[in-house]
């Protein structure tokens, strides 16, 4: 089965916890803080490697875990790195965050890597606590929680020229005349259910040999998602040039070509502005053979270049290859992927921002990258980290946010994966 959507949860390695400890030696049995850091968690990234071409390899594995960082030891001996998880994908594989819907990375060049889940940073140690009014800190951080989320992964197939249409038009009987590709083919509609994807020798020129992809057939609404619609129109986006066909036999061949450039106009503009080659196809049938001429002055009044061919019997076949090579670019432009290289997108949330919200069981939650990492990587159970955590809520302004919020003591407030219990001075945890 040829998978081109997936679901995956990654989580990427938590960093290592610090060391709250102190020398002892035997001239020096009281010395100095002298703990390590805690080591990185290891991040997950997604490759693009040539040599796959669907998301099969997603259909069993579905969870994706990175090793966590070392604990920082005493000695000020660091903690070890977590290694990073690398998954590969095949190229135009679009990513995309499940909680927001925002696009995280679109890899289409062979090598192209984006960080998919980052690692978290390893707690610092003691040793970076001593002041010369406090020099024997027992407080230490704890490791920062690894990025946690899903993603989805959606495959767009890259080649140079899509073949589109409706169910039954011919287009996997055109793929197999122009190409080596042998796609199940019958005389009943729907019979292409994945894409089908061959590599064309156009003979006239050596030195081209564009990829033809064969898409499933597309029905009225398939912008909406009505049928295999965004299966098919998905893999028509990154091509070069489309080459859309037309069952020349059907009893309305003009209202048929209005449907399939109808959904295109409704999925994506730009689909239209691309490269058109329309092949009329079946001209081997007398309704064809009639229904011919008056196809074809609408297509020259739409300035459309068409050919008519009966992609079953191989007529019309070299004069189809020729238009072909017209709306084809060279080969130095064929070599490169058939648009710009894709994009990782990287947004920066201002450190500082905060939300306070009441969540439907009562408890608040304070939602925020900085008082979160915080508040994660705070041990409770040393007074001494308690209150740093209490210093840090009052000059990032938080605890008179809580305060105008109308929190109360006793109530329960939410930092990402820590729930505490407000009261004024100190937390504790709930």
């Amino acid at each position: 089965m040829f998978l081109d959507r997936v679901t995956i949860w990654l989580h990427a390695g938590d960093g290592g916890d610090g060391a709250a400890t102190f020398r002892r030696e035997a001239h020096e049995p009281r010395g100095g803080p002298d703990g390590g850091d805690g080591g990185r968690g290891g991040s997950i990234l997604l490759r693009v490697h040539p040599g796959e071409t669907t998301l099969r390899d997603f259909q069993q594995k579905r969870h994706y875990k990175a090793t966590p960082g070392g604990r920082g030891e005493r000695a000020r001996r660091h903690g070890k790195s977590g290694e990073d998880l690398v998954i590969v994908v095949p190229p135009g594989t679009a990513v995309v965050d499940e909680a927001t819907g925002a696009l995280i990375a679109d890899l289409v060049t062979p090598g192209q890597e984006a960080v998919v889940a980052r690692g978290g940073r390893g707690g610092l140690g003691n040793k970076h606590f001593a002041t010369p009014t406090h020099q024997s800190p027992k407080h230490a951080l704890k490791g920062e929680p690894g990025e946690e989320r899903s993603v989805s992964l959606e495959l767009r197939l890259i080649a140079d020229v899509g073949l589109v249409g409706l169910p039954n038009a011919g287009k996997s009987t055109l793929l197999a005349a122009l190409t080596a590709a042998t796609p199940k083919i019958a005389d009943y509609p729907f019979t292409t259910l994945e894409p089908n994807l061959g590599v064309m020798d156009l003979g006239l020129d050596e030195l081209r040999q564009p990829t033809i992809a064969d898409v499933p057939g597309l029905i009225e609404g398939a912008s909406e998602g009505a049928g295999l619609g965004h299966a098919f129109l998905r893999h028509v986006e990154r091509t070069r040039v489309l080459v859309h066909v037309v069952d020349g036999s059907a009893a309305n061949p003009e209202t048929d070509f209005e449907i399939v450039r109808q959904e295109l106009l409704a999925h994506d503009p730009t689909l239209l502005a691309k490269p058109t080659l329309v092949a009329f196809n079946k001209l081997d049938r007398p309704t064809a053979v009639e229904a011919w001429p008056a196809f074809q002055r609408a297509r020259r009044r739409d300035k459309l270049a068409v050919v008519a061919l009966a992609a079953a019997t191989g007529e019309g076949i070299p004069g189809f290859r020729k238009a072909l090579v017209g709306l084809l670019p060279s080969a130095a432009e064929l070599s490169a992927p058939p648009e710009s290289a894709g994009v990782v997108v990287h947004r920066l949330e201002p450190a500082t921002a905060f939300s306070v919200t009441r969540e439907a069981d009562g408890a608040w939650r304070v939602a925020g990258p900085r008082i979160e990492r915080i508040a994660a990587q705070t041990d409770f159970a040393i007074d001494e980290s308690a209150q740093r955590f209490q210093r840090a809520l009052q000059r990032l302004g938080i605890d008179d946010e809580l305060r105008r919020a109308g929190v109360e003591p006793g109530d329960s407030v939410r930092f990402g994966r820590v729930e505490l219990e407000w009261e004024p001075e100190p937390w504790t945890v709930a």
